[in-house]
């Protein structure tokens, strides 16, 4: 069987969500080896920018000098743009989530973000390869924004995308809707069976977000399943350092 991976990604990544994270990510450092993605957002819902909270970014600075990753995951992470006039952008915007912070930017608008994004990075040495839409939403305007920009690549739920010319790559990932208990089991039930189905798949993302990392069921889940995933055999990565890998 050809090498498989497992790639462990934590979304959703900013100052206000690092007490959520912290106890998982003492425990995966306590496995030894493996490599996290952190999606990061400079300036979560448009409070507290990263640029005002210097033991964060230290933190962040120790990561990348681990051999962590750190992507642009949008810049606020929320939905600001005015409200939906269809019923299709309402599911989208209200129902499916309220952080689509790309799902409908022009592309003036998603090229300032992304950009602005880009500069912080510069601003503290952090290596930058990806950016990863809030919810993985992106209008026809991000995407030729992303056509423009220094990234090699974005992605969805179930793909990596090579940029600028947006080449898909197989990359199935598990994700969980964690907020309430029910949905918490049927994630479980979704998972398990996608788990199965992809054995021999030659990598599994899985995706984090910090509600996951506020009840012990969701919590103990991503971690038994890191560990199973490493004792079959596979290989952990991050998403840059897999994506090099491939043809």
């Amino acid at each position: 069987m050809d090498e498989r991976s497992v790639l462990l990604v934590l979304h959703d990544v900013a100052p206000q969500t690092w007490a959520d994270y912290r106890p998982f990510v003492a425990a995966v450092d306590a496995l030894g080896g493996v490599p996290i993605t952190w999606l990061v957002v400079p300036e979560f819902h448009h409070h507290e920018a990263l640029t005002a909270h210097d033991d964060f970014r230290r933190l962040l600075d120790s990561r990348v000098a681990k051999g962590d990753e750190l992507t642009l995951h949008g810049y606020y992470h929320c939905d600001d743009q005015p409200a939906p006039r269809t019923p299709k952008a309402w599911f989208m915007r209200r129902l499916y989530t309220h952080e689509g912070e790309f799902y409908q930017l022009r592309q003036d608008q998603a090229l300032q973000r992304i950009s602005d994004g880009i500069e912080v990075f510069r601003r503290y040495d952090w290596p930058l390869q990806g950016f990863v839409a809030p919810a993985w939403l992106m209008s026809r305007g991000t995407r030729q924004a992303l056509r423009q920009l220094p990234l090699t690549y974005t992605s969805d739920p179930q793909h990596l995308y090579r940029l600028p010319d947006f080449t898909p790559v197989n990359a199935p990932g598990l994700v969980w809707s964690a907020r309430s208990a029910w949905r918490r089991g049927l994630s479980k039930c979704l998972s398990d069976r996608r788990e199965q189905r992809w054995q021999a798949a030659p990598v599994i993302r899985l995706g984090l977000h910090p509600v996951d990392m506020r009840h012990e069921f969701s919590r103990r889940y991503w971690l038994e399943t890191l560990q199973r995933l490493l004792n079959a055999g596979r290989t952990p990565l991050t998403k840059a350092a897999w994506l090099a890998t491939q043809p």
